[in-house]
């Protein structure tokens, strides 16, 4: 079995790419190690830059995302209680985002795949990738016990931090910095706190209030990275999220039942080169940011844009330019996404050195910026995502 582009990873960049590829008439094959059901079903963010937002809309998998995503032009930061509103549309001339989860992308995007006679195949076992510095590399598999061999011209490993397509890469340098704590995190059904995202930094810890729709709520608090899920019952959360957000805020939080609890632990990492021979790295294959930017799934889809106009250059024009300098290009604007996710991160949580030197000019830094038109600029630039 031949096709021109096996992908492996059937998350939002996998399916993403593939979908690019199929509008533009270039076959591919996806391979996923779990079933729909799980794909389905995984927890993950709910803001879209308006870039990411284009390309759904480029590939005609709009319909449900237009109809029932949020548009924010601006969000809240919260400093022990006072709040103070980032007009994010007026200062980038225009620009916003999107509350629609990922999890939704990710069921449109299969949807929209097996509609369009897509091919994924679910529960693909053992898969590793050979000759990849050939021009006709090759993909194996275990399914339902048995070996599948697929060649194929590219390899696009979109399949996760611990996937097999970096293991395959060599020659990988990895850059990364693990924080202290982790985000516990909540799913509720409730009305939400504010009409926007509000980013609290309270002397007890970071502290974030979102949401899915008008009606379920994503809120989250910062706990060391040894808290287990058992350390905390609902009243703890509730009354923990309450503390940080301050007494008036506090108010405006609505219980309701939690059917969704975890702790992410955070860290900030980038593998280079995306690219070896006819292997390409998208995704969080390549990079893991700290949610705090809410820039994960939105540097996924920027990779994929960069791929895809690449494969699509390569097919219909025979060039092969963009192919070769797609990591250089991808890492650029990862760097970029990588720093403000740092920042944010190291701005707005608590390291247990508020009396230290660098707990006052973390301070001093969040204060500068919520006073300085120029600081809020800059802050509302990256937050709706640098262009491509």
């Amino acid at each position: 079995m031949h096709v021109p582009v096996v992908i492996i990873g059937s998350g939002p960049a996998g399916l993403l790419l593939s979908h690019l590829l199929h509008v533009q008439g270039i076959a591919s094959v996806i391979l996923e190690r779990k079933d729909r059901d799980y794909v389905e079903g995984r927890v993950r963010a709910g803001v879209l830059e308006m870039g990411t937002v284009d390309l759904m809309k480029r590939v005609g998998v709009d319909a449900r995302m237009t109809k029932e995503g949020i548009i924010h032009g601006g969000i809240y930061i919260s400093v022990n209680g006072k709040r103070t509103h980032v007009n994010i549309e007026e200062l980038t001339g225009g620009a916003t985002v999107m509350v629609y989860g990922q999890t939704e992308v990710t069921k449109d995007l299969i949807a929209a795949r097996l509609a369009h006679g897509g091919e994924i195949v679910w529960e693909a076992e053992d898969v590793s990738l050979h000759d990849i510095d050939s021009d006709r590399p090759r993909v194996r598999y275990l399914k339902d016990g048995n070996e599948v061999e697929i060649s194929c011209d590219y390899i696009a490993a979109c399949d996760g931090f611990h996937g097999v397509g970096r293991k395959s890469l060599p020659g990988v340098r990895e850059f990364e910095k693990v924080y202290p704590f982790g985000w516990l995190g909540v799913l509720a059904h409730a009305k939400p706190v504010a009409d926007e995202l509000i980013y609290a930094k309270h002397d007890r810890g970071f502290a974030l209030c979102s949401m899915r729709s008008e009606t379920v709520v994503r809120h989250y608090v910062q706990v060391p990275s040894t808290d287990k899920i058992e350390d905390w019952s609902d009243d703890r959360f509730w009354d923990e999220l309450r503390t940080r957000l301050g007494e008036e805020d506090a108010e405006l939080v609505n219980e309701g039942d939690v059917f969704e609890k975890s702790i992410a632990p955070l860290r900030s990492f980038v593998a280079e080169p995306m690219q070896h021979g006819r292997l390409f790295l998208a995704g969080d294959a390549a990079h893991i940011v700290p949610p705090t930017g809410a820039k994960g799934l939105n540097l996924a889809a920027s990779d994929v844009h960069y791929l895809s106009e690449a494969l699509i250059a390569k097919y219909k024009n025979n060039q092969n330019d963009l192919l070769s300098s797609y990591s250089d290009t991808a890492l650029a604007r990862v760097w970029k996404a990588e720093r403000f996710s740092w920042w944010m991160t190291s701005m707005l949580h608590t390291f247990g050195d508020q009396n230290e030197f660098d707990g006052r000019i973390r301070d001093a830094e969040l204060q500068y910026i919520l006073s300085s038109k120029a600081g809020l600029t800059n802050l509302s630039e990256n937050y709706v995502g640098l262009p491509y």
